[in-house]
């Protein structure tokens, strides 16, 4: 391991991009602390704590996590990455209606280049309407500086839009000249940056005597996190490199004497089709139910309902088994429908009988399309039931262990997801480049397992 560490930066070339990689991930983190010009951040900062356990405050902490931005600073990368993640996700969507989008991505590189022409003016219009947003929500308070609300609704939303804009080409110029994905690793860097005050806060609250006082974290407890910390990473490395391998048998073709395929390779099908992508989801349809029934509480004849009082509790902390029950199901809704839009049997068949590929003991087609989604279907199961169990275990951490809910989020959910199958990735990446130039890679075997599918 250690020798391949060092022969990273003996290859110029790998050097050279991993260094540019390291400098934007930099620039990134100096913009992060630069604020918004008319707001105060202090009290920006102060508001934002009092707000956590609100829906909208649900909401910006989810932003932040997922976006890699921080709107309690109102820095102009405040939205983070956020707004050319939800346009992707738009236009990917819209590819399986539209059909000039589906014509596009058949297209080749052309139509991806086009499609991602539409997603950067998609990402400008969603950032101008979500930094009007935050910008109105914020001015509306005590958080601008005396007669200076226009000014910041309109240097606000212009600075933020900016700032959005300004990551999307950091991370396109990092996939050109760095090396892994350079949207992916700005998300991974704003999670990361979280650690150390993790940690700070996590040793400042411990306590080696045998009988630990209330509200501090004994021994055993620091056993317990770092023991859940290694099984949790090694679980999300297991089930996120895991794969069901369908067997592949070419056609023989004979022109003369002499005979071409016959070869067996495999068909790597994904445990964790969806990645990160139901949890996002679940999570922002977990954000309306209560805004919903505060909203029926605020009319008079409901606004004494024990009922309703009980159901808004039981929905608004992630605390409550019907909260963490909602959550779970639509983890595994989310999980199926996510590899609904991205696997394609019926394509995916077609695409191997016209390569003269088959499965062996199924006849290419429909037989093949009906394989593949039964087996897509069973492997989906695993795999959501997976990403509920890890979504969950913060939670679990936290009414356990009374641990501090920031803590506790690295011990599972989106953010632990999201920093290993980036990391992953990266590694996996670093590791192509060295065995091209005939390095030894990261692994005694070679390579890493999954690492080429």
């Amino acid at each position: 391991m250690l020798s391949a560490v060092v022969n990273i930066f003996k290859v110029p070339d790998l050097r050279n991009k991993i260094l540019f990689t390291l400098a934007l991930l930099c620039i990134y983190r100096i913009g992060f602390h630069i604020p918004n010009p008319c707001f105060d951040p202090t009290r920006i900062q102060d508001a934002a704590q009092r707000s956590d356990d609100s829906p909208l405050g649900k909401a910006a902490a989810m932003m932040e996590m997922f976006a890699g931005g921080n709107l309690s600073k109102s820095s102009l990368f405040g939205l983070g990455i956020m707004p050319y993640i939800t346009a992707s996700i738009i236009l990917m969507l819209l590819g399986e209606v539209l059909p000039a989008l589906r014509k596009l991505r058949q297209e080749g590189q052309s139509g991806h280049k086009k499609i991602q022409e539409y997603t950067r003016y998609l990402t400008v219009l969603i950032c101008v309407l979500q930094s009007i947003m935050f910008m109105k929500m914020f001015s509306s308070s005590e958080l601008v500086y005396t007669g200076m609300r226009t000014r910041a609704l309109v240097f606000g939303t212009i600075g933020m839009t900016a700032g959005t804009v300004f990551l999307m080409w950091l991370g396109e110029q990092i996939d050109e000249y760095g090396i892994g994905n350079g949207i992916s690793l700005i998300i991974m860097a704003g999670i990361l940056s979280r650690m150390p005050i993790t940690i700070y806060r996590l040793i400042k609250n411990v306590d080696l005597k045998v009988g630990a006082a209330s509200g501090k974290i004994g021994l055993d407890t620091i056993f317990f996190l770092i023991l859940a910390f290694v099984s949790v990473i090694a679980g999300a490395i297991l089930i996120t490199q895991g794969q069901r391998r369908i067997p592949i048998q070419q056609a023989k073709i004979t022109r003369g004497r002499r005979v071409y395929g016959g070869q067996r390779h495999y068909l790597p099908l994904r445990v964790n089709h969806g990645g990160v992508m139901p949890i996002i989801f679940a999570s922002s349809f977990m954000i309306f139910p209560p805004i919903l029934l505060q909203t029926l509480q605020r009319i008079p004849a409901l606004k004494e309902s024990s009922v309703l009082d009980q159901m808004i509790k039981s929905v608004s902390t992630n605390k409550a088994f019907t909260y963490n029950f909602m959550f779970m199901t639509l983890i595994f809704l989310f999980a199926y429908f996510w590899t609904t839009v991205q696997f394609q049997p019926k394509e995916m068949a077609k695409n191997l009988r016209d390569s003269g590929s088959f499965i062996p003991g199924l006849r290419p087609g429909r037989r093949t399309a009906d394989y593949l989604e039964t087996v897509m279907s069973r492997i989906t199961y695993f795999g959501a039931a997976f990403l509920a169990i890890i979504a969950t275990v913060p939670t679990l951490v936290i009414v356990l262990l009374d641990i501090d809910p920031m803590t506790a989020s690295f011990l599972g959910g989106t953010g632990l997801l999201i920093v290993v199958s980036v990391s992953l990735d990266l590694v996996q990446k670093i590791e192509a480049n060295l065995l091209m130039r005939s390095y030894e890679g990261f692994s005694s075997t070679g390579k890493i397992k999954g690492a080429y599918r």
